[in-house]
């Protein structure tokens, strides 16, 4: 349709493999403007993989991946500046201050009025309190905050997030997941979440991906998907997809 905005992702025939062991085998998916995606699956299905080669970490044996209709293959400055990223296993350096963090990512990723842009997110993340104290000294759920702010410092039209609350009390991480709600809200920005927790997953995600074996196996509502397959909640489904995929497999 004309004058439709493009997916902010998407990911088409995506394979690697790493000699004789596919890890992505023909993954195809795509995430609109203001919808987060759970990227679902049991350790080893290929989700970090994914998510990597989106990141242009790791380049894909075949496929595409297109960002705002930018292939990251031909454009990849271009595509990767719409971009951001923020895991609880990727921690911003210990030994510089929320302020300095923010900074230094900031100059790197080219963010036109910085310290305006630092400041607003601050307050966005209730981090002024904590602007000049060292990252290694902080909570986990205060650290989270600080590669939430870090993630959003370029204004990302796509945002990855891979286990963000991983290791965050339940309240922490419910504060965490309102935190990315809101910012998905206004619509611009589009993000792709893994979790190994379904009930947080329920929550925030608007359309589930089960990943079994380096392939999309499931794709649906998560409080809808469930139940077309016979089982009382996502996390039932989950451990099924986990230890008898071919039950779920289509015909």
């Amino acid at each position: 349709m004309s004058g439709a905005r493009p997916d902010v992702l998407e990911v088409r025939e995506l394979r690697k493999a790493y000699g004789g062991l596919v890890a992505v085998d023909g993954v195809s998916f795509a995430v609109r403007p203001g919808e987060i995606v759970g990227l679902l699956g049991p350790n080893g299905a290929g989700k970090t993989t994914t998510i990597n080669m989106v990141l242009g970490v790791l380049a894909p044996d075949a496929g595409t991946i297109r960002i705002e209709g930018l292939d990251l293959r031909t454009h990849r400055s271009a595509a990767l500046e719409r971009s951001n990223f923020a895991a609880v296993y990727a921690p911003l350096p210990g030994n510089l201050t929320v302020e300095q963090n923010l900074r230094v990512f900031g100059l790197l990723y080219g963010v036109a009025g910085l310290e305006a842009r630092i400041a607003e997110l601050l307050r966005e993340q209730d981090l002024v309190r904590f602007r000049r104290t060292k990252c290694g000294l902080l909570s986990s759920g205060e650290q989270t905050r600080v590669s939430l702010a870090k993630a959003m410092l370029n204004r990302p039209h796509l945002l990855l997030l891979d286990e963000p609350t991983a290791s965050l009390d339940p309240a922490t991480a419910r504060d965490i997941r309102g935190r990315i709600r809101a910012g998905a809200a206004g619509g611009a920005c589009g993000v792709l979440w893994t979790s190994h927790n379904m009930h947080e997953v329920e929550e925030v995600c608007d359309r589930v991906l089960f990943l079994s074996h380096g392939k999309v196996l499931l794709e649906g509502d998560p409080h809808v998907l469930p139940a077309v397959h016979g089982k009382e909640n996502l996390e039932e489904l989950f451990i099924t997809v986990a230890r008898e995929p071919l039950t779920l497999a289509p015909a």
